[in-house]
């Protein structure tokens, strides 16, 4: 049974801290996730009582680390059903790995007219890359439409693509609108044209089922941050094939069987190839923590309490008549704005009242030519939140109608 009472236990940020005196609500979990006791005390444990480098000792205390180092892959390679744990490579984040599949793949794989389709939701992270390597190769950008309320369908990523189409780079979840794509049917279409589908999995993985083996997925990136993890520690997630086409955005040691002076190198084969140097040992041990976290709650429980969350936010907030949501019918964060409150200034209200939520363009530039809004205010709920938090939120939203005398009364 899903007792959201007895999990908040787990996490030492909601037994005590305050913001303005008041206790903690935190609504931001699209931007990063509070960390559970057993997460912490992995990373502690490492640091304290087997701190050593990974793949590099002839000794028992490296070959701990590479038990625990190996046995956190394995576990990320049964989270998101992937067929073979080599699949699994090591980043510092979504956006390490969505500029090693550009700069590694895209690079090497796109000629000039060439065409990567994107949509206007896409976070930087799956934005600027593609720009990049589109100048450097003399490819393009073109975007996938999104129907009127925002959503990826499959029938626009049909009508976008074309004979040049070979690389379709989108979330699976938007980290504003929060849409859910289609991703297997577009896999699906896209594979029968020979184009590969790169899913930022940022805001989807953390939140439900992920499966790339059903999916078909051809690369998939997300963060250990957002998902009850440590910061700085990440995924890229790639069909074994194309991992072993895929080039390493950085060399060194670690990431060669041998190399020579007259400049003959030979790589590793894949994670290893793309893992130079030394990694962040105690975020990766810290991940493989979560991860076990987290099927312990289980991804369809996590799933069905956050709709359950949203569904009951959003009918308290339609009742209000200060409030404008942009994604109403959506399964992730909630974009809104309090009428003529600049959202910054709306972040500062909650602020004051010990609520954290989002402010801004949430890393989203070019989506205002979508909304018509130049920013907005998120709230991103996570598994340890309350309906007793929302009904607090919704007390707060109400006061924004007289910002000035609630801010500073």
């Amino acid at each position: 049974m899903f007792d959201v009472q007895q999990i908040r236990k787990d996490f030492p940020m909601l037994n005590g801290k305050t913001m303005h005196d008041q206790p903690l609500i935190y609504f931001d979990n699209g931007a990063t996730t509070l960390k559970p006791q057993v997460v912490i005390n992995k990373v502690c444990d490492y640091l304290t009582n087997y701190s050593g480098n990974a793949h590099r000792g002839d000794y028992d205390l490296s070959h701990e680390v590479d038990v625990q180092y190996e046995e956190a892959r394995s576990l990320v390679a049964k989270f998101i059903h992937a067929s073979r744990k080599e699949e699994i490579v090591f980043t510092s984040g979504s956006t390490d790995s969505l500029n090693m599949i550009a700069y590694g793949y895209g690079k090497t794989h796109l000629s000039a007219g060439d065409e990567i389709l994107i949509t206007v939701a896409e976070h930087a992270s799956n934005t600027l890359p593609w720009f990049d390597i589109a100048r450097e190769v003399g490819a393009v950008v073109n975007y996938i439409e999104l129907d009127a309320q925002g959503r990826l369908t499959l029938e626009n990523v049909k009508k976008a693509v074309t004979d040049q189409t070979k690389i379709i780079a989108i979330a699976e979840v938007t980290n504003v609108l929060g849409f859910q794509a289609p991703m297997k049917e577009i896999c699906a279409y896209a594979h029968e044209r020979g184009i590969i589908v790169v899913a930022d999995g940022a805001q989807s993985v953390p939140h439900q089922v992920t499966d790339v083996t059903d999916t078909d997925v051809d690369f998939l990136a997300f963060s250990g941050h957002k998902m009850c993890g440590p910061t700085g520690v990440g995924v890229l997630y790639g069909k074994y094939n194309l991992l072993c086409e895929t080039k390493p955005t950085r060399l060194g040691g670690g990431s060669n069987s041998r190399y020579n002076s007259c400049g003959v190198v030979t790589l590793k084969n894949p994670p290893y190839k793309f893992e130079a140097g030394t990694p962040n040992i105690e975020g990766v041990v810290g991940l493989g923590a979560a991860v076990s976290y987290l099927m312990e709650v289980g991804m369809d429980n996590i799933h069905a309490y956050e709709k359950e969350l949203r569904d009951y936010c959003i009918e308290k907030m339609k009742a209000l008549d200060n409030i404008e949501i942009y994604n109403e019918t959506s399964h992730g964060a909630i974009a809104f704005n309090i009428k003529g409150v600049f959202s910054q200034d709306g972040a500062s209200l909650f602020n004051t009242y010990g609520i954290a939520v989002r402010a801004g363009q949430h890393c989203a530039k070019i989506l205002d030519e979508f909304l018509d809004v130049s920013s907005t205010l998120r709230v991103s709920f996570y598994f340890y939140n309350t309906k007793e938090e929302i009904d607090k939120f919704i007390e707060v939203c109400k006061k924004g109608d007289d910002f000035l005398d609630a801010f500073f009364g």
